[in-house]
């Protein structure tokens, strides 16, 4: 089953919005959104909107940011309850012509602020907490002229039920694919979160791109994970239900609960993080559960770790796992299949080869260079690799952001405007001879070391094997000019890390490990720790740089040899 005719209408308007309205007009009574009222073991109870009802919650929505002041083109931050509100809101401002400034919100306050102050936004959307946070900080909050209130309820609405979309309604403003239509931030796992412009022909190619790559037909239920996500749904023509999590705790998630939802609601499609679907996982495998209508589940933000790959296809028997890989300025890149990975490249992994992120997604075009020491104005100055060298991957396609909000240098750091606009994802990575994407890690924790670079995805994948580590990470410290390479470990067992015994017999272990590759071979102290700093958004990122400070400033390592 393919979108609706009308969805794929190539309209004089690319408003990204145009698709809500046009499939509420064709399928008004189809459910569109699921919100939780009451969650329970054994039952969760939803509000429930159907396509008609949310498209007459925009425009409701979109007459009254109107009336509070709104205007087109005004940078307008978005602070209120994933679900309902969430979707309501910034599809009112897509169709307003107003733009949407999402920031993750559990960041931290410091870093959450600075966001705000550097997006200069005109007006603020949110609960009532939002509004007294832009009180409290009036300085971030400067530039904010209006402050119009949303009820903290996720299942507050402001149109009756059964309502629909007056037929002498406006609808969408007018726009070209390559206006701006919102400001998204990246998590900031390897710097200072940064804020990505979309235009609105980029969230169309996303919507073409990932309904055409998984095979999404309209009617399916999504769960997303990532409230972002869910913005998806009404182009897509799926029914959202909405989780139990808090967006700014991802890891305090119930599984149970995610579990009870997927069940009740024969959900067909998510997306998530590998951290949150392997929870979902081990509670399925605890209570002997499996999750028969799920057709696909998406999990990106982190590399999805090998005992995920192996131990979750079961438990969806009529489904696939993928991975999608991008990045908030590009997404998605390319893809694969738990099938493919436990076919053909998990054993590579596991011996040092890096992680493979598949085969890279038509029409987007990736290339592997030598990296550059700084911005590269032209493509022509660029070295591309042959296969199988590890480089620096760049991507072009129709997804691919054109610049940064207000930051001029690092949009010259990532851009490769000529002669075709390329992105550079701060990844490094090649091509193996079967033409699939490897991912090695991030260019900026590559490890220099007296003997030469070691990868991130190269290494850590040799360590977390082993049953009693939960994840690893590979950091430099400054060392004579160089850096020394260090593994820190997470245990399964968080008690662990508290005694020493413990520690040195894992340590002897993981040497015994280090001794079976070449590349790890002179790895002898290990550190370990009971959590490790992970991002915000998908809370499976680690944070090595705050890593490598901990263990320069605090940490103690175990030394130990197997033989001992």
């Amino acid at each position: 089953m393919r979108i609706p005719p009308l969805i794929l209408h190539l309209s004089a308007s690319a408003n990204i919005a145009r698709h809500l309205a046009a499939y509420a007009a064709l399928h008004p009574a189809q459910v569109a959104l699921k919100v939780p009222r009451l969650a329970r073991a054994d039952r969760i109870d939803y509000l429930a909107l159907d396509y008609g009802e949310l498209s007459a919650e925009v425009a409701a929505w979109r007459t009254r940011l109107a009336a509070a002041g709104l205007r087109p083109g005004d940078r307008t931050l978005v602070m209120v309850r994933q679900g309902l509100p969430l979707i309501a809101l910034v599809f009112a401002l897509f169709e307003l012509g107003a733009l949407p400034i999402v920031i993750d919100p559990g960041m931290g306050r410091e870093a959450f602020l600075r966001c705000v102050a550097h997006s200069r936004p005109r007006a603020l959307v949110g609960i009532p907490f939002a509004r007294l946070l832009s009180h409290l900080f009036r300085t971030s909050f400067r530039s904010v002229e209006l402050r119009i209130p949303v009820s903290g309820s996720p299942l507050a609405r402001i149109t009756p039920p059964a309502s629909r979309r007056p037929a002498d309604d406006a609808g969408a403003l007018a726009r070209a694919a390559t206006d701006a239509a919102a400001i998204l931030f990246t998590s900031g796992s390897t710097g200072a979160p940064k804020g990505v412009i979309y235009a609105h022909g980029q969230f169309d190619s996303q919507v073409s791109l990932i309904r055409d790559t998984y095979g999404i037909a309209p009617g399916e239920i999504d769960f997303p994970l990532l409230p972002l996500f869910a913005l998806f749904n009404p182009a897509l023509g799926m029914t959202t239900i909405v989780p139990t999590t808090d967006p700014a705790r991802p890891a305090s998630a119930d599984p149970a609960l995610l579990v009870r939802a997927i069940l009740q609601e024969n959900v067909t499609n998510s997306f998530g993080s590998p951290t949150l679907w392997g929870k979902i996982t081990n509670h399925c495998q605890t209570t002997g559960l499996t999750l028969p209508s799920v057709r696909r589940v998406l999990s990106a933000g982190a590399p999805v770790p090998p005992w995920l790959w192996e131990q979750l296809p079961p438990l969806i028997p009529n489904g696939l796992l993928h991975s999608p890989y991008g990045a908030t300025e590009a997404l998605p890149v390319s893809t694969i299949s738990a099938a493919e990975v436990l076919a053909l490249t998990a054993a590579a992994t596991l011996t040092g080869a890096g992680t493979c992120v598949g085969r890279v997604i038509s029409p987007n075009t990736v290339k592997i260079i030598a990296p550059p020491d700084g911005p590269l104005a032209d493509l022509s100055a660029a070295r591309e690799l042959p296969t199988g060298e590890v480089g620096e991957i760049i991507v072009s396609g129709p997804t691919v952001t054109s610049e940064y909000d207000g930051l001029p240098e690092a949009t010259a750091a990532a851009k490769i405007p000529s002669p075709v606009l390329y992105h550079r994802l701060g990844d490094l990575g090649y091509f193996d001879a079967a033409g699939r994407l490897w991912f090695c890690g991030r260019r900026v924790e590559a490890v220099h070391t007296a003997s030469g670079l070691l990868y991130t995805e190269q290494i850590e994948p040799l360590f977390s094997a082993h049953p009693r580590v939960r994840r690893c990470a590979l950091v430099g410290i400054a060392s004579a000019g160089f850096q020394r390479a260090v593994i820190i470990v997470e245990p399964v067992t968080p008690e662990t890390v508290y005694s020493s015994t413990e520690c040195r017999r894992l340590a002897r272990e993981l040497r015994a490990i280090a001794l079976q590759h070449p590349q790890t071979i002179h790895f002898k102290t290990f550190y370990f720790r009971e959590k490790f700093p992970l991002d915000v958004r998908h809370n499976a990122k680690i944070h090595r740089l705050a890593l490598a400070r901990w263990v320069e400033k605090k940490a103690i390592g175990y030394e130990s040899d197997p033989k001992r």
